[in-house]
């Protein structure tokens, strides 16, 4: 009965915040109070997903006194600096405007009545079938943008004053900073907006819901998608979205298994190129590389944070503490309508039992240019897993269930559900464990590390969720079974097996 109180306090709470939340977006988006456009365009209005109820989520209020290299400031809201490079005016209410993160070093930007016109945009289709663009180069999948490829409606007055380019080289260099990536597509972007009067401004198509232009690098690899899943997510409740908003892919990367997570968890998706002719965004959020998320930035500085509930922070907040991967992490499972409160490592009949996921490395085609190989991290993975599987069968403490984790035959549906089920997550470092975000708060983590690969990846993303992290480091990539076993006994003897 306590526990139902609790769940409804907790309901009220997250309802009462998800209003406010909504009044708060439609009085400082001007955009909304403005509906002016020729009556021959085509206007698309999607109904968008509402943002479910997460038991790890806190607000995301803009506060200029977030403390720099802070945990929000690294993985929340450190986006503390509003630099507005167009304000509306009465008769023409196009605005744009970035908020700027000290600590990440990048932005996340939003403009009000921004056209695109895909035409000015050099790059491939985007969107077909892996197999049928096998061989294509990644400089045709990577946008280049022609000025003008972007633009906003200004009055006569502004566009004396300013001229065509909305943002300077100084404001880039300040807040969209290209720092080690060569091609910063989204700095290129902005940097294509081009400041045009009423004349000029004909939209074919208009998209009246908020809208993620998304540019992405790496886009079949699981931990560099799941930083961009990331960084979309942050900038949605940054901008204060009352909705999940709609995504449009700006550049030409064929599809991939992982498109499944990218439309579970926002409202629809298309390509820059499957629009006609010129089209125009309501409201266009610009979401940083995923480059630029704490998940990337972690593998090369040292983020002093650890994972606690959001009760605990809510409680007691620790600048050296997060929920927000948690809270991440529920948001994938919620987008697949998978209970936040799964009630596994009991039986109802019989004895306790607990999942044990091997997360396997298979040979799969993964994009163009890829030879459908994959470098084995662990040589002998099948006699593990084959004596994992016979050790599993004869334990006695408790009924432990090995599952095949072959990540390359399930859909992203069935992939967040295993993880979800495990009590412990084993498998060689490999972009698969990065689902390891989605594992509820009880699992732990069994890392075979090869000599070849000692990176931090996985142990930093559990020490940020607040998992328990347990590594093998191998001389080579061969690892001894029954060290494997012992480790793994250890480990479900600690859980009460």
């Amino acid at each position: 009965m306590k526990m139902n109180t609790r769940y409804l306090k907790l309901f009220i709470f997250l309802f009462l915040l998800n209003s406010i939340t909504l009044i708060l977006y439609f009085t400082s988006h001007p955009h909304r109070r403005h509906h002016r456009q020729p009556p021959s365009t085509t206007t698309q209005t999607h109904n968008n997903k509402p943002w479910p109820i997460l038991p790890s989520y806190l607000p995301w209020p803009l506060t200029p006194t977030t403390p720099f290299r802070s945990c929000e400031a690294y993985f929340g809201h450190g986006f503390t600096r509003r630099v507005d490079i167009l304000k509306p005016a009465p008769e023409f209410p196009s605005w744009f405007r970035c908020f700027y993160s000290e600590t990440l070093r990048s932005s996340v930007c939003e403009g009000g009545r921004v056209r695109m016109h895909p035409g000015k945009i050099k790059m491939s289709s985007g969107g077909e079938v892996l197999e049928s663009v096998i061989g294509r180069s990644e400089d045709e999948e990577l946008p280049e943008f022609e000025f003008g490829a972007f633009d906003i409606e200004v009055g006569p007055k502004a566009l004396k004053a300013r001229g065509t380019n909305m943002a300077s080289e100084g404001f880039l260099n300040e807040f969209v900073q290209r720092g080690p990536i060569e091609r910063h597509t989204m700095r290129d972007l902005i940097d294509s907006v081009r400041l045009v009067g009423a004349d000029e401004f004909q939209c074919s198509e208009w998209i009246e819901e908020p809208t993620l232009l998304i540019t992405r690098f790496e886009y079949a690899n699981l931990f560099h998608t799941i930083t961009d899943w990331y960084s979309a997510y942050v900038s949605s409740r940054v901008t204060g979205l009352p909705n999940r908003p709609q995504l449009v892919f700006v550049d030409g990367h064929c599809m991939t298994p992982l498109e499944e997570t990218w439309k579970a968890v926002f409202s629809g998706l298309r390509y820059a190129k499957n629009f006609s002719g010129p089209v125009c965004f309501r409201h266009a959020i610009l979401s940083p590389l995923g480059y630029e998320t704490a998940m990337f930035r972690g593998l090369s500085e040292d983020i002093d944070c650890v994972g606690a509930s959001a009760h605990d922070l809510w409680q007691k907040p620790d600048n050296k503490i997060t929920a927000r991967i948690s809270e991440f992490g529920e948001m994938i499972r919620s987008a697949f309508s998978l209970p936040l409160h799964p009630q596994h490592h009991a039986s109802k009949s019989g004895p306790r039992y607990h999942n044990v996921l091997f997360v396997r490395r298979e040979d799969y085609l993964a994009h163009p240019r890829h030879a459908g190989k994959v470098q084995s991290r662990l040589s002998n993975e099948q006699q593990v897993f084959d004596s994992l599987k016979n050790w599993s069968m004869g334990h006695t403490e408790c009924k432990v269930n090995l599952v095949n984790g072959l990540f390359g035959h399930m859909s992203m549906k069935e992939q967040v559900r295993a993880i979800q089920d495990a009590s412990v997550i084993v498998g060689a470092h490999g972009a698969g464990l990065t689902h390891i975000v989605s594992a509820t708060p009880e699992t732990e983590i069994l890392e075979i590390v090869s000599s070849e690969y000692r990176r931090p990846h996985f142990e930093l993303i559990s020490k940020w969720k607040g998992l328990k992290y347990h590594p093998i480091y191998l001389s080579g990539s061969h690892a001894i079974p029954s060290v494997v076993i012992d480790r793994l006994r250890d480990i479900l003897k600690n859980i009460g097996c």
